[in-house]
């Protein structure tokens, strides 16, 4: 009808259309016309009512607008908290705690960054390995650290270091366990797609950890330390959406260290997995990075503690905040006698020597090893703990001390600073002390160093460090805690965005 109406028009219509009547105000007719139901506008606009509430309806029933299980209402959660009064110094620890209690968020926006498509591997790369966990290793099982999909064997003996109650939330992980654990999650995460046109990310759960560490000794060939991703490599050149992209946005974990596979000669050590043209492009979450090289992302190393809840993370940071700590500082390591001015043993040295400031753990043996408390009591009773280099440039016993609260020591910058960015401050600082290794083979007393902090410049360290533990742990839910980021909800994060920035126009990678 409207467009039947022409302003330019010579001559007017006998019969005029709705938006005539409605500006005529001499008529009488034209006016009621509007309100009664022989209107062609009225039913037009009931019209458009109906579809309306049809669309509405039948929205409410696609996936998207569906939560999982796990994850309560946001908003309903944050009203309970506030509520109710028993909860409201939990709200507090809260915010405190620097975990956020968010307004209802639609799951479109909480998955603004994109979706994870996860590959469906031949079980030869994951669950096969898994199955012969027993071969796993040329000395003992690893039946038992790679059981509870990943955290280990529960955690004996911890009555009275810990928290009654959260004492079933500490388990014997291994530190060579993450890919198992990443696996779980990510299946489980509430951004994954089945439908890989929709994903941002394509997840690789290729254990390759596992899959080499049998093969790194007793004189293996080469040959038999790249077999396996030699083997990946054949079956991804025969995925679509790894061809469309050469490879620069999927992402896989890989639970050593990188220098296990980045063999450059046939006699060295390790694979040659990351060496290989066609695995180049591919994000990598390792425990251990390249600082050179952008597609190797350092992630903390798996500890023994998975909160349950978010009520877990903050009773635990009470705990290791209100801790009466009677050491200065401390040192867990065994020395390598083998070794020529062995770092380690100089700092057991300055230990042993600190006239009671200090508290030593030679972990010579199997003393440190998963199943004992010795290095946790020691991390909790100190103010401070030494962290050298370990076999490589990183060690566990980083998160193993800041987890309990204690101020970490740096003596090389690719222990921690170059190594975990998207975990930890931003300002090292702000939670850390670094002494230059190259000082104290000088002379210089470690001792005297760290009585030189005030009590207040500790108490400010100690507690960005207690904030922090959040993003240092990996948590026992599939699905995440309710309202906390963990490290692996860091991580994945983290790989959504960069792959998201690389899709620029002018951005450039390495090939």
């Amino acid at each position: 009808m409207l467009s039947s109406y022409s302003p330019n028009s010579s001559s007017s219509p006998k019969k005029t259309n709705s938006i005539e009547r409605k500006n005529s105000s001499g008529s009488f007719r034209s006016q009621s016309s509007f309100f009664f139901p022989s209107s062609n506008r009225l039913w037009l606009l009931l019209l458009i009512i109906s579809l309306q509430i049809i669309l509405l309806l039948m929205a409410r029933g696609l996936p998207f607008f569906r939560r999982r299980s796990h994850f309560p209402s946001p908003l309903s959660y944050s009203h309970q908290l506030l509520q109710n009064s028993s909860n409201v110094s939990f709200t507090h620890h809260l915010k405190s705690a620097g975990i956020s209690i968010p307004s209802a968020v639609s799951p479109p926006e909480r998955c603004s960054s994109g979706r994870i498509f996860v590959y469906t591997l031949p079980a030869f790369f994951n669950q096969e390995l898994l199955d012969n966990c027993g071969d796993l290793d040329p000395w003992h099982s690893r039946c038992e650290a790679l059981s509870n999909d990943g955290f280990g064997r529960k955690a004996t003996g911890l009555s009275g270091v810990v928290p009654e109650d959260l004492v079933p939330a500490w388990y014997w992980t291994d530190q060579f366990a993450m890919e198992v654990i990443y696996h779980n999650r990510v299946l489980n995460h509430e951004c994954r797609t089945t439908e890989p046109d929709s994903a941002t990310a394509f997840y690789i759960p290729f254990y390759a950890g596992l899959a080499v560490g049998k093969y790194l000794w007793l004189g293996y060939s080469s040959g038999d330390r790249d077999r396996y991703c030699e083997m990946l490599l054949k079956w991804l050149q025969d995925q679509p959406y790894w061809n469309r992209s050469d490879g620069w946005d999927h992402f896989m974990t890989m639970g050593r260290i990188t220098w296990d596979f980045r063999r450059s000669k046939n006699e060295d050590w390790g694979s040659s997995c990351l060496y290989m043209p066609g695995l180049r492009n591919i994000t990598r979450l390792l425990i251990e990075r390249n600082p050179w090289d952008y597609f190797d992302v350092g992630v903390p190393y798996p500890t023994g503690f998975h909160p349950r809840s978010d009520s877990d993370v903050v009773q635990w940071q009470d705990f290791v905040r209100n801790r009466r700590r009677k050491t200065l500082f401390c040192f867990a390591g065994a020395p390598r006698g083998t070794i020529k001015n062995d770092f380690r043993g100089l700092l057991l040295s300055h230990c042993n020597n600190a006239s009671g400031s200090c508290r030593a753990v030679n972990c010579t043996g199997s003393r440190c090893s998963n199943g004992t408390s010795v290095i946790l009591e020691t991390f909790l009773d100190s103010h401070f703990c030494l962290q050298p280099r370990g076999d490589s440039f990183t060690r566990r016993s980083v998160f193993d001390c800041m987890i309990a609260g204690t101020i970490p020591v740096f003596f090389w910058h690719r222990t921690a600073y170059l190594q975990y960015k998207w975990f930890l401050p931003d300002d090292p600082k702000s939670y850390s002390v670094f002494i230059h290794r190259d000082r104290v083979k000088n002379g210089a007393s470690i001792k005297t160093i760290l009585e030189n902090y005030s009590t207040e410049e500790v108490n400010q360290m100690r507690e960005k460090v207690i904030q922090n533990i959040p993003k240092l742990v990996y948590a026992k839910p599939e699905q995440g805690l309710e309202n906390t980021k963990d490290a692996f909800d860091v991580a994945i994060d983290g790989v959504l965005q960069r792959i998201k920035e690389q899709e620029q126009p002018g951005f450039k990678w390495k090939r």
